[in-house]
């Protein structure tokens, strides 16, 4: 089988290895891996922005594919099945532990390998069953995107009729543009590219901002509410775009930071913070509970993940490097 290797970090040490396929434990399945799906995580691993100082790694943290064999022990999968990937193992439910933060034990970032290989073994709680109206190349870009979007709204307590802020069109954002309009909710969608704003309007944006065209983008997204601001942002960007979201956001409104693009570090009118009773969440993906809770949102009302590009395995530093122009509008997936 193939997998590819990150010998060390940059984007040119990704390498095609050849070895011979896994085979599972008792209490293991072997998944026959289809689609590999990318996220700025995979990216910032890659290149070393972020790095847990493991390598040689198999890079790509979400995927999907399907059942080719089950231990003897395994009772909950059987061949066949079309599973995708968790991203954080190990927390099942509840509150968010300190146990559950280092990067290296999440897939493909060091310790545990991820997901571009042909074949790869898993234990039971590192897989979910994929709605069967979906296939596997949609399927792989739920685990980290579609998890995150879900929180992020779902950590604002957003409601019927009240109004969110999405910065971008990537991921994230287009899962975050999906669920709201479940909820019933308003969506204001910016972004620096005409084409994109346009589809993002016919996914069910109800304004939609190029904030290039504009020149202060907060005054924009307050006269577009009316004065009263929104209600939520899921903040994408991160950096100084952190202080627009808090211009833009009504008293006692609600900020899920999940991204960083533009930095990692952020200058906030503290005044303002308080004076709103603004408050700020960092939504690090979520749990199995949350996951399954998203699968049954997904699976009801039989939404299909809206994706950019495919690219085949053979072309993967092409994916990557269409997802670092970010020319994509929603994921950017790797088949095999």
């Amino acid at each position: 089988m193939k997998r590819m290797v990150l010998t060390k970090p940059g984007l040119d040490n990704l390498v095609v290895e050849t070895t011979k396929k896994p085979f599972p434990d008792r209490d293991e399945i072997l998944v026959r891996l289809q689609a590999a799906a990318l996220n700025y995580v995979d990216l910032a691993v890659i290149e070393g922005i972020i790095t847990t100082g493991h390598h040689p790694l198999i890079p790509v943290a979400d995927g999907a594919g399907v059942v080719e064999s089950v231990g003897d022990d395994v009772r909950a999968f059987e061949p066949g099945d079309l599973v995708s990937t968790v991203y954080i193992p190990p927390w099942h439910s509840g509150r968010y532990r300190s146990d559950l933060m280092p990067l290296e034990i999440r897939p493909g970032a060091g310790l545990t390998a991820g997901q571009l290989s042909e074949y790869k073994v898993f234990k039971v709680n590192e897989v979910m069953h994929v709605p069967s109206h979906l296939s596997a190349t949609e399927a792989a870009t739920l685990p980290i995107a579609g998890v995150t979007a879900w929180n992020a709204l779902s950590y604002g307590d957003i409601k019927p009729g009240q109004t969110v802020l999405i910065h971008g069109t990537g991921g994230v954002a287009i899962f975050g543009l999906q669920f709201a309009k479940l909820f019933g909710a308003r969506v204001i969608i910016t972004s620096s590219s005409d084409q994109k704003l346009e589809q993002a309007r016919n996914l069910g944006a109800d304004c939609v901002i190029n904030y290039q065209a504009k020149d202060n983008l907060s005054d924009e997204i307050l006269r577009a509410t009316g004065g009263e601001g929104v209600d939520l942002v899921v903040e994408t960007v991160g950096g100084p775009n952190l202080q627009i979201s808090l211009e833009s956001l009504r008293p006692q409104g609600h900020i899920s930071v999940v991204g960083f693009l533009s930095g990692v570090t952020a200058n906030l009118n503290l005044i303002e913070l308080n004076l709103k009773r603004s408050t700020l969440t960092g939504v690090s993906v979520g749990s199995r509970e949350d996951y399954e809770e998203m699968l049954a949102a997904v699976t009801q009302n039989k939404l299909k993940p809206i994706i950019g590009a495919v690219f085949p395995f053979e072309k993967t530093l092409d994916a990557f490097a269409f997802l670092k122009s970010g020319q994509h509008f929603g994921k950017v997936v790797i088949t095999f």
